[in-house]
C-alpha cells in the first residue's frame, strides 16, 4: 500500500510549480502523505525537503519529475533501499522515463490501485583503489567512464575480467555501461543498443588509438579491474555523467553488478524497440 511518497523535481524549471500544487492537492484530497525535496519545496514557496543524494527516509514510492539526469540521481541516492520510481519526463531523450506530465494523476491513480508492474534495471558497483586502498566507490544505473580532458593526451589502460588480462587501450577514454547505460555514452562512442533483459556489461572504448579496439560485451557475473597506466593529471572517472574522481597513475577502479537494483514502475506496456524507434528517430520500414 502506497501510503508516503517522496517528489523530487528538476532544478529551473518554472513551469512545474503549478503541476506541483495540483500534485500536492491531488494526493492531499486521497490522504497520501508526501514530502518534497529540497527543490520541490522551493517550487512551492516552502522550505526544508530532503536530500535526493542521500536518502534517508523510508519512502513508499518516489515520484521523479524531470528527465534521465535527475532519475539517475536519485537512483543513486536510493541506493540499497530499492524504493519504486515513478518517472514523469518532462522533455529530452528520456529513455528511462514511463509516463509524462499529462498522465501523471492516471499513473499514480494506478499505483494507488495496484495496477502497474516494476522494470528491475542492473546497477554496476564501482570502487576506485589507490595504494591498496578504497578512495572512492560509486553505484552507476547508466555507466562507469574514464576518460581525459579535451587537450590531454591519449589514456593507457589495462582492463581484466575475472583476473584475466582482456586488452590494453589507448584511447581518449573507456566506457563500462549497464544495460541501461548502452543508449547514452556508450552509444555515442560507437558501442551497440543493448535491450535492458539481457545479462551483460559493455565496454565501449572512446577514440581509440588502434581501429581494431571495439565494444565488447561480457556476462553481468563478470568483475573487471580497470588499470590507469599513463595519463594527464586531468583524467577523471566520472559516474553517471554526474559524479567526478580525480585519477592518479596506478589507480585501478574494480567494478561488478551491484546487489541491488533499480525499480521503475510502468503503468502502461513500453515495448523496448518501439521506445527505442521513437527517441531515436527510427523509420517503421
Amino acid at each position: 500500500m502506497t501510503k508516503n511518497i517522496g517528489i523530487v523535481s528538476k532544478p529551473g524549471r518554472s513551469d512545474l510549480s503549478q503541476l506541483l500544487l495540483e500534485l500536492a492537492a491531488w494526493l492531499d484530497e486521497r490522504g497520501v502523505t508526501w514530502t518534497g525535496d529540497l527543490v520541490t519545496e522551493t517550487y512551492l514557496g516552502r522550505k526544508g525537503g530532503f536530500d535526493r543524494t542521500a536518502l534517508d527516509q523510508d519512502f513508499d514510492l518516489i515520484v521523479v519529475l524531470g528527465g534521465d539526469g535527475t532519475l539517475l540521481s536519485v537512483a543513486r541516492g536510493v541506493g540499497a533501499k530499492e524504493t519504486p520510481l515513478l518517472a514523469v519526463n518532462l522533455g529530452g531523450m528520456g529513455f528511462l522515463m514511463t509516463t509524462g506530465p499529462e498522465q501523471i494523476f492516471e499513473a499514480l491513480e494506478a499505483v494507488l490501485t495496484g495496477n502497474y508492474t516494476v522494470q528491475c534495471r542492473t546497477v554496476l558497483s564501482g570502487s576506485v583503489i589507490r595504494n591498496d586502498e578504497t578512495v572512492a566507490h560509486h553505484n552507476a544505473l547508466n555507466d562507469i567512464v574514464v576518460n581525459k580532458a579535451a587537450i590531454a593526451r591519449l589514456l593507457q589502460l589495462e582492463v581484466f575480467v575475472d583476473g584475466e588480462f582482456m586488452c590494453g587501450y589507448r584511447a581518449d577514454g573507456l566506457v563500462l555501461s549497464t544495460p541501461t547505460g548502452s543508449t547514452a555514452y556508450s552509444l555515442a562512442a560507437g558501442g551497440p543498443v543493448i535491450a535492458p533483459t539481457v545479462e551483460g556489461f559493455c565496454l565501449t572504448p572512446i577514440c581509440p588509438h588502434t581501429l581494431s579496439n571495439r565494444p565488447v560485451v561480457v556476462n553481468e557475473s563478470s568483475e573487471f579491474e580497470i588499470v590507469f597506466v599513463g595519463g594527464d593529471d586531468s583524467t577523471f572517472l566520472t559516474v553517471d555523467g554526474q559524479v567526478g574522481v580525480n585519477l592518479r597513475p596506478d589507480d585501478r577502479i574494480v567494478a561488478k553488478k551491484a546487489d541491488h537494483s533499480v525499480r521503475i514502475i510502468e503503468t502502461q506496456k513500453h515495448r523496448f524497440f518501439d521506445v527505442l524507434r521513437n527517441k531515436m528517430g527510427w523509420g517503421s520500414h
